[in-house]
């Protein structure tokens, strides 16, 4: 199926310059939301893993979905102030300032195998931060997953030797 189809152009959004890569199209159609879910699952149908990582909020829809299909558990990172028990934070700095983000500090184990999933893997700070928070929880981050890579943002130089897999790259 080509996903592509679905990922829809906005220009000058959410400033002037920005083309926008709009996903809500695919999230709208069942038969491109399945093709997008079992294209992300696949690289770890086979692999160890035990659970998997979503960061808050379109990295909840992919990761869930993916978790389901793969009968892992899900874990949720969220921005602050959104989790009830005792978390662990990490902050990073953005273009236009800094923002953090946290994961219960109970949600994992040292050892065990997560892959972290988003939609966008766009200038890498997010998901840096995401894969620094996972590391201070002990568990190992086997795995990055986007559904859409922006290539010429260069967000896997911030991402270390970790293994990407993205479904569509423009």
């Amino acid at each position: 199926m080509n996903l592509d189809a679905y990922i829809r152009d906005i220009p000058d959004f959410p400033k002037p310059g920005i083309m926008f890569k709009d996903i809500t199209p695919l999230l709208g159609n069942a038969a491109a939301l399945r093709a997008s879910i079992s294209s992300l699952s696949e690289p770890y149908a086979c692999q160890s893993i035990d659970a998997i990582v979503g960061i808050e909020s379109r990295g909840f829809i992919f990761g869930a979905a993916v978790a389901h299909e793969l009968n892992k558990g899900f874990i949720p990172i969220r921005k602050p102030g959104k989790l009830p028990a005792d978390v662990l934070s990490v902050s990073y700095a953005l273009e236009y300032g800094e923002d953090t983000v946290e994961i219960h500090r109970d949600a994992l184990t040292a050892g065990q195998s997560v892959v972290i999933m988003d939609d966008v893997l766009a200038t890498g700070g997010t998901m840096a931060a995401a894969c620094e928070l996972v590391e201070k929880t002990g568990a190992d981050v086997v795995g990055l997953a986007f559904l859409v890579e922006l290539g010429f943002l260069e967000g896997r130089a911030k991402l270390g030797d970790h293994t990407i897999h993205s479904v569509l790259t423009y």
